[in-house]
């Protein structure tokens, strides 16, 4: 009997979902409902060996997509009682140390919290809502892209500034890291209480992570997921006095520098496009330019994740620029032989989508591609819990 979690990941103008069967690991049903809000939405539903079932119609609010989400269901299948539904939810704050039940306390924490991902926590908590009306009776759960951080000690997550400001570092992609170093460890044959790892999350957001003993124990992203690596739209880091200078110097305030750092740097500030596949099919200076700082930034995070640990028995590469861009691998590694780290050329250049180690056979440090998959992590969390 199958035994089915259902996930969901709610943006500003979508939601994404997969239905997941926790006995067999396959995904009965996949799909993403756009556009949210806009003129033109579109639901595109996923069934095993189907034809994709699509709607294009005016979707209000996230109320209107999920109900078109479960008449999506009813129409071309699978039925659907899951037992628990999982929600991503961005920030937990320093209050949710793993996955909760969902009741009216946490809602109105989730809530409080706001204020730090002012993009993220509001919509999550909208699709909790509807969930909780869709499937009364059925157990709602949160998993926090934060709480994996939160081992962090304090000497990681202490900023030198002001204390009244109550500001600290949090750190994020937590939910992805947790996958991939438990997959790491199991493909190493190694316990991985035993393991050191620099976790490098290369997506649009992108991120470095340190774990020791499957803790981890530095981060790049901070407060916000503003911080650390350059990404495709967001800045990485900066010198924290360019809003004082764009104030004087161009008349911006506070809101327009945090939206020209959020949405408009990273590459897309370097090239045009955020999409490091179009970056990577120019070629030109610019392009090349771009392309240099992004790893650079990698590479410098390496090196101190690594003085950090002290040891390092693998580094991982996930996210969609992490496991299929080979070049940005290797050139993020470049030049760190003399610490054991190699890419291997013919294993980096294999196209694959499997689990593998892109180093040469016996190396000092293993170079590990991990493919992610946050709606496992969200689901077998989900499932423990209740």
């Amino acid at each position: 009997m199958a035994r089915h979690i259902l996930v969901l990941n709610t943006g500003s103008s979508s939601i994404k979902y997969e239905l997941v069967d926790m006995r067999t690991r396959l995904r009965p049903a996949r799909g993403l409902v756009e556009r949210i809000g806009e003129e033109r939405g579109r639901l595109t539903h996923h069934v095993e060996d189907e034809p994709p079932y699509q709607v294009e119609a005016r979707f209000p609010g996230h109320g209107e997509g999920l109900a078109a989400v479960m008449e999506a269901f009813e129409t071309a299948g699978p039925a659907l009682d899951p037992v628990a539904v999982g929600h991503r939810v961005v920030h937990g704050g320093d209050r949710f140390t793993e996955a909760v039940l969902v009741d009216d306390g946490v809602i109105a924490a989730i809530e409080e919290l706001a204020p730090l991902a002012p993009l993220h926590n509001p919509v999550n908590l909208a699709g909790i809502r509807v969930a909780r009306e869709a499937f009364p009776g059925v157990p709602q759960v949160a998993v926090f892209d934060t709480a994996f951080q939160l081992t962090l000690p304090p000497e990681a997550y202490t900023y030198a500034v002001p204390r009244e400001w109550g500001v600290r570092r949090f750190g994020f992609h937590g939910t992805s890291c947790a996958y991939v170093s438990r997959r790491a460890a199991a493909f190493l044959g190694r316990d991985l209480a035993d393991l050191n790892l620099i976790v490098a999350h290369l997506g649009n957001g992108a991120s470095a992570t340190a774990i020791s003993g499957g803790r981890s124990v530095d981060t790049s992203m901070g407060l916000t997921p503003l911080e650390g690596l350059v990404m495709g739209t967001r800045s990485g880091d900066v010198d924290p006095a360019i809003g004082g200078y764009l104030a004087r110097v161009a008349g911006l305030d506070a809101k327009e520098v945090e939206d020209a750092l959020e949405h408009a740097s990273g590459l897309l500030a370097l090239t045009g496009t955020g999409d490091m596949r179009e970056v990577r099919a120019r070629g030109d200076a610019e392009a090349r330019l771009a392309l240099e700082v992004y790893t650079r930034r990698i590479r410098k995070y390496v090196g101190a994740y690594y003085a950090v640990l002290g040891r390092v028995d693998a580094i991982v590469f996930t996210g969609g620029v992490g496991e299929h861009d080979a070049a940005t691998r290797a050139e993020s590694l470049a030049g760190l032989e003399r610490l054991g780290i190699e890419v291997d050329p013919a294993r980096n250049g294999a196209e694959s989508a499997q689990e593998r180690a892109v180093s040469p056979p016996g190396a000092e440090v293993a170079v590990l591609v991990v493919p992610t998959d946050e709606e496992w992590e969200i689901a077998r969390q989900a499932l423990d819990l209740i």
